[in-house]
């Protein structure tokens, strides 16, 4: 099996970025199998637990206090309506279940103690339990790792040169500090960016460096195509061509050959054959369920058909895990586990 690299220069990321499409797929393709099983896909859930009134002002986001958008402010959602949507997702084949709150970081309140008992009740459902909640301090990323907490998402978005023509409201280095804080508590890093922006090919090669010479390459990478809200700053950017998309699946894919790439928002926006090339790319994890946050996705309906028309089957929860990273509660289901699960009706 080849050797996972956390070295990569630049230059090299460049080349292989530019390398001609068909020949870039081709070798994500090979790099894909020897680290992962063909066809498999991990299907995942995100609801936005806490939406709007974010004191953020990322210009993609309609979530943002300081945009103008249909998205109204919401107090945190309740006990039996999360736990509702995590049984929903699991019934509908999902594996990993992801919570968003719209915050610019966690305050150490009732609300994140509410998220605390989220992620324990859903983790004994057997889900792999995400959250993006924000910045985190040390101590509340060890508090979410003893929750049972698999896995954090922060993206960085884009490049650090591009960064601060979308968010003015943070630093770039705010997002590596709290990378760094959930990698020291052992949780998974899930940590991508976004295409569609208005960056320039520079910024996605300079995003991937950063995210292939991190110490450890994030467990999860999404790659996100922007969808243009109205009355958020990008509301007028066009969509992203599934190209575009498949380029920097592939190079993430060789760049990041035992990371499940994500091929994440904008997803909606893509035909069957489109998403099947994106497959084809390396990515093998999709999101699945009504909303994405706040903005459409994919009919669950839709998603079926294509698992079976490509012959796609579901990744089971903790695959290739780390010992220490499965919460105890789960750990003997874990192990009993037999193969991957089906894209089920609800």
């Amino acid at each position: 099996m080849s050797h996972i690299r956390t070295d990569w220069t630049r230059d090299e990321v460049e080349r292989i970025y530019h390398t001609p499409l068909l020949e870039l797929i081709f070798r994500a393709a090979s790099a894909h199998r020897e680290f992962h099983e063909t066809g498999e896909v991990q299907v995942c859930t995100l609801l936005s637990i806490k939406t709007g009134g974010c004191p953020e002002d990322c210009a993609y986001c309609p979530q943002s206090a300081h945009h103008r958008t249909v998205v109204e402010p919401t107090a945190i959602l309740g006990t039996d309506e999360i736990l509702a949507a995590a049984r929903t997702a699991k019934e509908s084949g999902s594996t990993r279940f992801c919570m968003g709150a719209a915050w610019r970081c966690a305050r150490d309140d009732s609300d994140f103690d509410h998220v605390l008992e989220m992620i324990q009740r859903v983790s004994e459902m057997g889900l792999e339990v995400c959250c993006t909640l924000g910045m985190l301090t040390d101590a509340q990323a060890r508090r979410l790792k003893e929750a049972g907490l698999y896995a954090y998402n922060h993206n960085l978005d884009s490049s650090e040169r591009f960064y601060s023509q979308v968010i003015s409201t943070r630093a770039y280095e705010d997002r590596l500090e709290t990378l760094a804080r959930v990698r020291e508590n052992d949780i998974s890093v899930c940590c991508g960016g976004i295409l569609g922006m208005g960056e320039t090919h520079d910024d996605r090669i300079d995003l991937l460096h950063t995210l292939a010479t991190q110490p450890e390459h994030p467990e999860s990478v999404p790659i996100n195509a922007l969808i243009a809200v109205k009355g958020t700053p990008l509301g007028d950017r066009p969509k992203v061509p599934s190209w575009e998309m498949a380029r920097m699946i592939a190079t993430a894919r060789i760049l990041m050959p035992g990371s499940m790439v994500r091929l994440s928002a904008g997803r909606v926006d893509m035909t069957l054959e489109e998403q099947a090339l994106c497959f084809m790319a390396g990515a093998n994890s999709i999101f699945t369920g009504d909303k994405l946050l706040t903005t459409e996705n994919n009919d669950l309906e839709e998603d079926q058909r294509m698992f079976a028309i490509l012959g796609l089957k579901a990744r089971p929860a903790y695959k290739n895990a780390k010992p220490a990273q499965v919460p105890a509660t789960v750990a003997g289901r874990v192990a009993a586990s037999n193969g991957g699960g089906q894209l089920t009706p609800r």
